[in-house]
Protein backbone atom coordinates (compact mmCIF):
# COMPACT_ATOMS: atom_id res chain seq x y z
CA UNK A 1 0.00 0.00 0.00
CA UNK A 2 2.97 2.47 0.88
CA UNK A 3 4.72 1.59 -2.54
CA UNK A 4 1.56 2.47 -4.23
CA UNK A 5 1.02 5.83 -2.50
CA UNK A 6 4.37 6.69 -3.04
CA UNK A 7 4.47 5.61 -6.90
CA UNK A 8 1.31 7.56 -6.97
CA UNK A 9 2.68 10.54 -5.76
CA UNK A 10 5.94 10.23 -7.74
CA UNK A 11 3.24 10.40 -11.07
CA UNK A 12 1.30 12.96 -10.01
CA UNK A 13 4.64 15.09 -9.54
CA UNK A 14 5.58 14.02 -12.58
CA UNK A 15 2.62 15.14 -14.70
CA UNK A 16 2.74 18.55 -12.65
CA UNK A 17 6.26 19.07 -14.03
CA UNK A 18 5.55 17.91 -17.53
CA UNK A 19 4.09 21.25 -18.80
CA UNK A 20 7.04 23.47 -17.15
CA UNK A 21 10.19 21.50 -18.91
CA UNK A 22 7.96 21.72 -21.85
CA UNK A 23 7.81 25.35 -21.75
CA UNK A 24 10.94 25.59 -21.25
CA UNK A 25 12.50 23.89 -23.50
CA UNK A 26 10.29 25.33 -26.07
CA UNK A 27 11.65 29.05 -24.39
CA UNK A 28 14.89 27.92 -24.53
CA UNK A 29 15.07 26.94 -28.27
CA UNK A 30 13.15 30.27 -29.69
CA UNK A 31 15.33 32.65 -31.78
CA UNK A 32 16.48 35.31 -29.55
CA UNK A 33 16.43 38.70 -31.58
CA UNK A 34 19.87 40.60 -30.80
CA UNK A 35 18.91 43.23 -33.28
CA UNK A 36 16.22 44.73 -35.56
CA UNK A 37 17.28 48.05 -36.35
CA UNK A 38 13.70 49.59 -34.63
CA UNK A 39 15.54 52.06 -32.63
CA UNK A 40 17.54 55.07 -34.19
CA UNK A 41 18.75 57.95 -32.49
CA UNK A 42 18.15 61.50 -34.01
CA UNK A 43 20.21 61.08 -37.12
CA UNK A 44 18.48 57.59 -38.04
CA UNK A 45 21.37 55.95 -36.99
CA UNK A 46 20.93 52.91 -34.09
CA UNK A 47 21.02 53.67 -31.00
CA UNK A 48 23.85 52.24 -28.80
CA UNK A 49 25.72 51.81 -32.25
CA UNK A 50 29.21 53.90 -32.99
CA UNK A 51 32.07 53.61 -36.00
CA UNK A 52 35.35 51.84 -35.80
CA UNK A 53 37.09 55.08 -36.16
CA UNK A 54 34.74 57.67 -36.16
CA UNK A 55 30.63 57.93 -35.09
CA UNK A 56 30.83 61.10 -37.00
CA UNK A 57 31.36 59.51 -40.59
CA UNK A 58 30.02 56.19 -39.78
CA UNK A 59 26.58 58.27 -39.74
CA UNK A 60 27.56 59.49 -43.12
CA UNK A 61 27.87 55.71 -44.66
CA UNK A 62 25.12 54.10 -42.23
CA UNK A 63 21.70 55.00 -41.56
CA UNK A 64 18.04 53.40 -40.84
CA UNK A 65 15.78 52.70 -42.92
CA UNK A 66 12.20 51.72 -43.03
CA UNK A 67 10.77 49.79 -46.19
CA UNK A 68 7.07 48.56 -45.38
CA UNK A 69 7.43 47.03 -42.04
CA UNK A 70 10.74 46.06 -42.50
CA UNK A 71 13.78 48.28 -40.60
CA UNK A 72 17.02 47.92 -41.61
CA UNK A 73 20.39 49.29 -41.77
CA UNK A 74 21.89 51.36 -44.93
CA UNK A 75 25.59 50.36 -45.61
CA UNK A 76 26.56 53.11 -48.58
CA UNK A 77 30.03 53.82 -49.57
CA UNK A 78 31.77 53.03 -46.16
CA UNK A 79 35.06 53.01 -45.03
CA UNK A 80 34.60 51.50 -41.79
CA UNK A 81 32.53 49.18 -39.57
CA UNK A 82 30.14 49.62 -37.16
CA UNK A 83 29.88 47.67 -33.94
CA UNK A 84 27.60 47.16 -30.83
CA UNK A 85 28.28 45.90 -27.50
CA UNK A 86 24.62 46.35 -26.27
CA UNK A 87 23.46 42.55 -26.88
CA UNK A 88 22.91 39.66 -24.49
CA UNK A 89 24.14 36.48 -26.36
CA UNK A 90 25.47 33.38 -24.51
CA UNK A 91 27.06 31.18 -27.62
CA UNK A 92 27.20 28.39 -25.93
CA UNK A 93 23.32 28.35 -25.43
CA UNK A 94 22.05 29.72 -28.79
CA UNK A 95 24.99 28.98 -31.40
CA UNK A 96 23.03 29.55 -34.08
CA UNK A 97 23.39 32.89 -35.83
CA UNK A 98 21.24 34.24 -38.79
CA UNK A 99 21.16 37.13 -40.40
CA UNK A 100 19.10 39.37 -43.56
CA UNK A 101 21.57 41.47 -46.01
CA UNK A 102 20.19 42.61 -49.47
CA UNK A 103 22.76 43.69 -52.13
CA UNK A 104 22.43 46.91 -54.24
CA UNK A 105 25.11 48.07 -55.85
CA UNK A 106 28.73 46.25 -56.48
CA UNK A 107 31.96 48.09 -58.32
CA UNK A 108 32.99 45.03 -61.06
CA UNK A 109 36.03 42.62 -59.77
CA UNK A 110 35.03 43.86 -55.83
CA UNK A 111 36.47 41.36 -53.92
CA UNK A 112 34.88 42.43 -50.37
CA UNK A 113 31.19 43.04 -50.40
CA UNK A 114 30.16 43.05 -46.63
CA UNK A 115 30.65 41.25 -43.64
CA UNK A 116 29.30 40.66 -40.27
CA UNK A 117 31.45 40.07 -37.01
CA UNK A 118 30.79 37.67 -34.52
CA UNK A 119 32.57 39.51 -31.96
CA UNK A 120 32.76 36.39 -29.21
CA UNK A 121 35.45 37.02 -26.99
CA UNK A 122 38.47 39.52 -25.80
CA UNK A 123 42.09 38.63 -25.83
CA UNK A 124 44.72 39.45 -23.28
CA UNK A 125 44.61 43.03 -24.56
CA UNK A 126 40.92 43.36 -24.35
CA UNK A 127 40.62 43.30 -28.06
CA UNK A 128 37.33 41.38 -29.68
CA UNK A 129 38.52 38.14 -30.87
CA UNK A 130 36.23 37.98 -34.16
CA UNK A 131 34.85 35.40 -36.62
CA UNK A 132 34.37 37.79 -39.59
CA UNK A 133 31.34 36.29 -41.93
CA UNK A 134 31.85 37.71 -45.55
CA UNK A 135 29.93 38.36 -48.59
CA UNK A 136 32.83 37.68 -51.12
CA UNK A 137 32.64 38.80 -54.82
CA UNK A 138 35.40 36.41 -55.89
CA UNK A 139 36.83 33.79 -53.04
CA UNK A 140 34.70 30.59 -53.57
CA UNK A 141 32.38 29.83 -50.39
CA UNK A 142 33.76 28.40 -47.53
CA UNK A 143 37.21 29.36 -47.84
CA UNK A 144 38.74 30.42 -44.26
CA UNK A 145 41.21 33.22 -43.93
CA UNK A 146 43.24 33.45 -40.83
CA UNK A 147 43.10 36.84 -39.28
CA UNK A 148 46.61 36.95 -37.53
CA UNK A 149 47.62 39.38 -34.53
CA UNK A 150 44.71 41.28 -34.15
CA UNK A 151 42.83 40.55 -37.33
CA UNK A 152 39.17 38.78 -37.13
CA UNK A 153 39.62 35.51 -38.97
CA UNK A 154 37.55 35.51 -42.36
CA UNK A 155 34.41 33.07 -43.44
CA UNK A 156 33.12 33.35 -46.63
CA UNK A 157 29.32 32.76 -46.19
CA UNK A 158 28.26 33.90 -50.07
CA UNK A 159 30.29 34.12 -52.82
CA UNK A 160 29.80 36.42 -56.03
CA UNK A 161 27.86 39.76 -57.03
CA UNK A 162 24.29 38.73 -57.32
CA UNK A 163 21.37 38.54 -56.36
CA UNK A 164 20.79 42.26 -56.12
CA UNK A 165 17.95 43.72 -54.80
CA UNK A 166 16.87 40.73 -52.97
CA UNK A 167 16.74 39.91 -49.35
CA UNK A 168 18.96 36.94 -48.65
CA UNK A 169 19.85 35.09 -45.21
CA UNK A 170 22.72 33.10 -43.99
CA UNK A 171 22.74 30.44 -40.90
CA UNK A 172 25.83 29.68 -39.58
CA UNK A 173 26.93 28.03 -35.89
CA UNK A 174 29.03 31.03 -34.37
CA UNK A 175 30.11 28.95 -31.16
CA UNK A 176 31.21 25.64 -33.54
CA UNK A 177 33.61 28.25 -36.13
CA UNK A 178 34.73 30.16 -33.20
CA UNK A 179 36.13 26.74 -31.26
CA UNK A 180 37.52 25.47 -34.82
CA UNK A 181 39.00 28.75 -35.74
CA UNK A 182 40.23 30.17 -32.42
CA UNK A 183 41.02 26.68 -30.67
CA UNK A 184 39.51 27.83 -27.37
CA UNK A 185 35.57 28.24 -26.29
CA UNK A 186 34.36 31.55 -26.33
CA UNK A 187 33.51 33.93 -23.50
CA UNK A 188 29.92 33.19 -21.83
CA UNK A 189 28.48 36.38 -22.78
CA UNK A 190 29.49 37.50 -26.13
CA UNK A 191 31.11 40.96 -26.72
CA UNK A 192 29.33 42.20 -29.36
CA UNK A 193 28.81 41.95 -33.34
CA UNK A 194 29.72 44.49 -36.12
CA UNK A 195 28.52 45.61 -39.61
CA UNK A 196 30.69 46.22 -42.57
CA UNK A 197 30.15 47.21 -45.91
CA UNK A 198 33.08 47.30 -49.06
CA UNK A 199 34.07 50.86 -50.51
CA UNK A 200 31.52 51.82 -53.36
CA UNK A 201 28.93 49.00 -51.85
CA UNK A 202 25.33 49.82 -51.00
CA UNK A 203 23.67 47.20 -49.05
CA UNK A 204 21.13 46.60 -46.37
CA UNK A 205 21.10 44.46 -43.10
CA UNK A 206 18.37 43.24 -41.40
CA UNK A 207 17.51 42.11 -38.38
CA UNK A 208 20.08 39.60 -36.47
CA UNK A 209 18.82 36.83 -34.81
CA UNK A 210 20.77 33.67 -32.34
CA UNK A 211 18.62 30.65 -31.27
CA UNK A 212 19.59 26.74 -30.00
CA UNK A 213 21.09 24.10 -32.09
Amino acid sequence: MRMGKILRKCLALFVLLVPFFMASEQVFSQAVTLENFQNPDEEQFPKGWDGSRSTITAKEAYSLHRQGGTVFLKGKGANQRVYTKNIDWNPQTHPILTWRWRLHVVPENTDFIAALFANLDTDLMFIPVSTKYIWSGTKPMGSITDGGMFGAAEVVVRSGPHPLGEWVEEEVNAYKDFKEIHDHDPAPRAWGLSLQSGPGVEIDFGSIEVRAE
